[in-house]
C-alpha cells in the first residue's frame, strides 16, 4: 500500500519439528535418570493443570511487557516464530509500554487485556484490545507452554500477516452509496474488505491525500495477489477522499440483518438493469468475502442455465415435455429427487423446473452434448470465462464441459460446477432481462474498465425463463417466501450435496421488479430453508 516504515513480520511458517520439541534442556539431570540403581523421576503428561497454566502465562506475560522477546518465546511451542513477531511488535510496530491484565482462566484457556501505546516521531497513540491464549505440553520437553499462534499478540492476525506502521501511498476513502450516504465498516461489518480494497484500488483518484497508519499486511490472498491492507490506527492523518459506489445503504442494511440469522452465509444483489451491484453481505467467523469469491456447486439454482440450454438447443421448450421419474441413470450414476417429490411422466419443463425435479434434467444428459452448459453460461450469461472487472476481486463462476457423469452431474448444479452467489444473481438478472450486464461495485468510468460482454439470450427464452421463475415463486418451491411478494417476481430454490456435511448447502436466488439477489447458506439444508429467507429480506427492502 505505501512506503514501509517499520514492519513486523510474523512468520506462517514452522520449523521442521514437532509442537514443543527441541526447546532446550528441561530438568536434565532428571531426564538423565539418579544415580546408585534409582530410576528416573515420572514425567508428567496430559493437559497442564492449574497451577502450570497459572505460572507458564505469568511468566510469559512478564517477558512480553519487559519488551524481552527471546525469554517470552521460551515459553512457547514454537519459539523462533514467537520471537520473530515478538520482537517486531516493540521494535518495528513501535508497541510500547506494554501492560496485560490477565482474566478469569477457563480450563488451560487465559483471556487477556493489552493496553500500549503505537509511536511515530514525536506522535503516540493509545491502544487498547483482548486476547487469549492456552497453554498446552510440550510433545517431548513436556514442559507447560504456550500455544503459539500470530492471534495471541493481536487477534486479528492470522498465518502469514504482519503489523506495519507505514506512510499510506493510498488516501483514506470515504465510500458512499448511490444516493450519498457514508458507508463505513462499523455500520455494515460485511463491507470491511470490500472498503480495503476500494481504497487499495481507488484511493489515488477519490481526491485524498495518504497519512501515516499502522495495518495488518496480509500475505494470504486469492492467486498470489496481495490482500489490501487492514489499518488499525492512523497517527498522522491525511486527508479522506470521496469514492461513489452502486450500493444501496437501504439494501446494504437489510442484508446485514438477513445473514446475521444465518451462520456461513452470504448475500448479493444486484440491479438486473444496469448490473450495479446493491448489497454485499456475509456471516462467516473466518471473515471470508464469499458472496463474491466463495466457490460452490449451486445445486438446483443452476436450472437456470440448464433449462435455457434445453431450450435454445430445441430439446424442449416450457411448456415441453420434461417427464419426472423418481430415479434416473446416467453412466451407471443415480440420481434421485428430494424426499416427498411426487414423480409425474408427464410433466412440462415449467413444472419439473417449479417442483425442482432433479430426475428431469438427468434425463436429458443423454441428448445434451458435453459443451452445451458450458457455452450457455459463458457465451449466454457471461460465466466461466474469468474476465468479470467489478471493481474488487471476484470469482466470474465455473462450468467445465467434463463429460462422463458430470454431464449428468452439471445439469442440476452438482459435479464440477462452481459459483458464487454473485454469479447466480447475475445469472438471474440475464434470466430476467435478457441481457448479460456485468455485475460493478464502482462505475467503470472511474478507472476506463471495459467490462465482459455476453449475447445474453433470445428474447423467447427469456420469457420462458421469466414465466418458470415466475410459476416457482408464486406456487412452486419458492412460493413459502415469495408467494405473497408484491411486484414482478420469480426464483429458483437449490440444495447442494456437500460430502463432509450433515445437510446440503442452501441456495436461493430470485428477482422483484429491478433487483435480483442470490444467496448460499452452508450446511444450511433446503433452499427455501435458508437462503430463501434472506433473499427475500433484501428484495423486500428495495419496495
Amino acid at each position: 500500500m505505501g512506503r514501509k516504515v517499520k514492519v513486523a513480520v510474523i512468520s506462517g511458517v514452522c520449523v521442521a519439528m514437532l509442537s514443543g520439541a527441541g526447546y532446550g534442556m528441561y530438568n536434565v539431570a532428571s531426564a538423565l535418570g539418579g544415580v546408585g540403581g534409582t530410576s528416573a523421576p515420572k514425567v508428567k503428561t496430559g493437559p497442564p493443570d492449574k497451577d502450570e497454566v497459572a505460572d507458564t502465562s505469568r511468566a510469559f506475560f512478564a517477558a512480553w511487557t519487559k519488551n524481552q522477546p527471546e525469554r517470552a518465546a521460551t515459553y512457547t511451542n514454537f519459539p523462533e516464530d514467537a520471537q520473530q513477531l515478538l520482537s517486531a511488535y516493540g521494535d518495528d510496530a513501535h508497541i510500547t509500554g506494554v501492560r496485560i491484565t490477565p482474566g478469569s482462566t477457563d480450563g488451560t484457556t487465559v483471556p487477556f487485556k493489552v493496553t500500549a501505546k503505537v509511536s511515530y516521531g514525536e506522535k503516540s497513540e493509545p491502544i487498547s484490545y483482548t486476547s487469549k491464549l492456552t497453554v498446552v505440553r510440550g510433545v517431548t520437553s513436556h514442559r507447560p507452554l504456550v500455544d503459539w499462534a500470530p492471534s495471541v499478540v493481536y487477534p486479528k492476525l492470522e498465518k502469514g500477516d504482519t503489523l506495519t506502521v507505514e506512510e499510506a501511498a493510498t488516501p483514506q476513502i470515504e465510500a458512499v452509496d448511490r444516493d450519498g450516504r457514508v458507508l463505513t465498516r462499523e455500520k455494515y461489518p460485511s463491507l470491511g474488505p470490500i472498503l480495503d480494497e476500494l481504497r487499495e484500488r481507488y484511493g489515488d483518484k477519490a481526491g485524498g491525500r495518504g497519512g501515516v497508519e499502522l495495518v495488518i499486511r496480509h500475505q494470504d490472498a486469492t492467486e498470489g495477489e496481495t490482500a489490501a491492507d487492514t489499518t488499525l490506527m492512523t497517527l498522522v492523518k491525511g486527508r479522506t477522499g470521496k469514492l461513489r459506489t452502486t450500493l444501496s445503504a437501504g439494501a446494504q442494511a437489510a442484508a446485514e440483518s438477513a445473514v446475521a440469522d444465518y451462520t456461513n452465509s452470504s448475500v448479493v444483489a444486484v440491479k438486473p438493469s444496469t448490473g450495479e451491484i446493491l448489497a454485499v453481505a456475509n456471516h462467516r467467523d473466518d471473515g471470508f468475502n464469499a458472496a463474491f469469491l466463495g466457490e460452490l456447486a449451486p445445486g438446483s439454482t443452476m436450472k437456470i442455465v440448464s433449462a435455457a440450454t434445453l431450450i435454445d438447443h430445441g430439446l424442449t421448450t416450457a411448456n415441453g415435455p420434461a417427464p419426472c421419474p423418481p430415479s434416473a441413470v446416467w453412466q451407471s450414476q443415480t440420481f434421485t429427487n428430494l424426499t416427498g417429490l411426487t414423480p409425474n411422466e408427464h410433466a412440462t419443463l415449467s413444472e419439473s423446473f417449479a417442483r425442482s425435479c432433479n430426475t428431469a434434467f438427468v434425463k436429458f444428459a443423454d441428448d445434451v452434448h458435453p459443451d452445451w452448459l458450458t457455452n450457455e453460461a459463458g457465451q449466454r450469461f457471461g460465466i466461466g470465462r474469468n474476465d468479470w472487472k467489478i471493481g474488487v476481486p471476484s470469482f466470474d463462476g465455473r462450468v467445465p464441459a467434463p463429460g462422463g457423469p458430470d454431464t449428468a452431474a452439471g445439469l442440476i448444479g452438482q459435479g464440477q460446477v462452481q459459483m458464487s452467489p454473485l454469479n447466480m444473481a447475475s445469472v438471474t438478472a440475464t434470466a430476467m432481462t435478457g441481457v448479460f450486464r456485468q455485475p460493478v461495485i464502482v462505475p467503470l468510468s472511474l478507472d476506463g474498465r471495459k467490462p465482459a460482454t455476453a449475447q445474453g439470450l433470445p428474447a423467447a427464452t427469456s420469457q420462458q425463463l421469466r414465466a418458470m421463475m415466475n410459476r416457482t415463486a408464486r406456487s412452486g418451491t419458492a412460493a413459502g417466501v415469495m408467494g405473497r411478494m408484491s411486484g414482478v417476481i420469480g426464483a429458483k430454490t437449490g440444495s447442494a450435496e456437500v460430502d463432509s456435511q450433515t445437510k446440503s448447502n442452501s441456495w436461493f436466488t430470485g428477482y422483484r421488479d429491478d433487483v435480483a439477489a442470490a444467496a448460499v447458506t452452508e450446511d444450511g439444508g433446503h433452499g427455501i430453508d435458508a437462503s430463501g429467507p434472506i433473499v427475500a429480506r433484501v428484495l423486500r427492502s428495495m419496495g
